[in-house]
C-alpha cells in the first residue's frame, strides 16, 4: 500500500510544559528497508515522552521528532526486506518516536503480535514497559527465583509491570509508592511488602530482611546511597532514570567491600539489533505470562490523541496508577 498524504499528529512546538503539545498535519512516513508502517489504534504515554517535550531527551538520529514510544494498530505497508508481517496484521510495537500520530514507522523486528486475549488498547501499554523491565531486571540485573527484589515507583507503568514479572519468576517482591493506598495496590499486584516512602524509612525496613539482591530504580538523587545501603552483599542496583537528579556522591569503598554492582541503561538510544534481541526475549518469556493471566495490564486513563497535553499533565501528576493511553483511531 502506498501512503502519500498527510496525517494528524501531535508535535512539540517548543520545549516546555504540556501546553506545548499541539495538533498538526505531517506526511505519513514511508517505510525504509526492514520497516513497517502501522496505522495506530492506540499509543502509550510514558515519562520519556514528557522528558522529550521538556527538551531533555532528544530522539535518536533519524527517528521521528514526534513523541510516542509505543503503539498498537494495523500493519498497512511493508518496506523492502520485511518477511514476518503482512498488511492487515495486528501488532503492538516499540517505536523510536512518532507514536503521537495516525501512522508510525518502526523496525519490523520491534513489532510483536498482540497477545491472545488482549485488546488493542491493552496491547499499546506493553512494549515500552515490558522491553524496559525485561532487559533491565532479567537480562541486565539477572533476577532469579527466590531473590529479594525492590522496585521503586511500584504503581507507575514500569512498577506494575516489574512487580508482576518478578513475582511470576519466583522472586520475593518489595515496592515503594507514594501513599498507603498505592502501597496496598503494589501488594495486590504481587508485592510481598508495599512501603509508603513518604511515611516509612524503607531503607531501614529492607535492611532487616537481609537486604535486596536486586533493586530497579528510576528516582536517582538521594535514593542512590539509600539503595546501596539496602542491598545485600553481592547485590545489584539497576538505574533506569533519575527523577531526583543524575549526580550524587557514592562511597566506592562500600561497593568494593560488599561486592555491589551498580549499572543502568536507557532503551531508546540502543541499536536496532539490541532492541530486536530484547523483543525476541519479551515475546518468548513475557507474552506467555500475559496470555496466562500472570501479567495484567493496569490502565489509569485514556485520552483522545487531540488531548495529548492533558495526558501529559496526568502522567506528571502524583495520583496516576498504571498506564495512560491515547486513543488514535477507532
Amino acid at each position: 500500500m502506498t501512503l502519500s498524504y498527510d496525517m494528524h499528529a501531535i508535535a512539540i512546538t517548543e520545549p516546555g510544559g504540556p501546553e506545548v503539545l499541539q495538533p498538526c498535519m505531517v506526511p505519513v512516513p514511508v517505510p525504509s528497508h526492514g520497516q513497517i508502517i502501522i496505522r495506530l489504534a492506540y499509543a502509550g504515554v510514558n515519562r520519556p515522552d514528557a522528558l522529550q517535550r521538556a527538551g531533555s531527551y532528544a530522539p535518536p538520529i533519524g527517528a521521528s521528532p514526534l513523541p510516542g514510544l509505543e503503539c498498537s494498530g494495523t500493519v498497512v505497508a511493508l518496506g523492502p526486506g520485511c518477511t514476518r508481517y503482512k498488511e492487515g496484521d495486528l501488532v503492538c510495537a516499540l517505536l523510536p518516536g512518532g507514536g503521537y500520530a495516525e501512522y508510525a514507522a518502526c523496525a519490523e523486528a520491534h513489532a510483536l503480535p498482540i497477545p491472545q486475549g488482549l485488546s488493542l488498547r491493552e496491547a499499546a501499554c506493553l512494549p515500552e514497559t515490558c522491553f524496559t523491565v525485561w532487559s533491565n531486571v532479567v537480562m541486565r540485573g539477572g533476577l532469579k527465583a527466590g531473590e529479594r527484589f525492590l522496585v521503586h515507583g511500584g504503581t507507575s507503568g514500569i512498577g506494575v509491570t516489574a512487580i508482576q514479572i518478578a513475582r511470576a519468576l519466583g522472586a520475593r517482591v518489595f515496592a515503594t509508592a507514594g501513599s498507603d493506598e498505592k502501597a496496598r495496590i503494589c501488594e495486590d499486584l504481587g508485592a510481598e511488602v508495599g512501603l509508603n516512602y513518604r511515611t516509612q524509612d524503607w531503607a531501614q525496613i529492607l535492611r532487616k530482611t537481609g537486604g535486596m539482591n536486586l533493586i530497579l530504580d528510576m528516582v536517582g538523587g538521594a535514593y542512590l546511597p539509600q539503595n546501596l545501603r539496602s542491598l545485600a552483599d553481592d547485590g545489584r542496583l539497576v538505574q533506569i532514570a533519575f527523577l531526583q537528579g543524575a549526580k550524587v556522591e557514592v562511597n566506592f569503598a562500600e561497593l568494593m567491600m560488599r561486592r555491589l554492582m551498580l549499572t543502568g541503561s536507557t532503551l531508546r538510544p540502543q541499536s536496532d539489533l539490541a532492541k530486536a534481541r530484547i523483543a525476541a526475549e519479551v515475546e518468548a518469556n513475557v507474552w506467555p505470562l500475559v496470555e496466562a493471566g500472570k501479567l495484567k495490564v493496569v490502565i489509569d486513563s485514556e485520552f483522545p490523541l487531540s488531548e495529548a497535553a492533558a495526558a501529559h499533565a496526568r502522567i506528571e501528576a502524583p495520583g496516576h496508577i498504571g498506564k495512560i493511553v491515547l486513543k488514535v483511531q477507532a
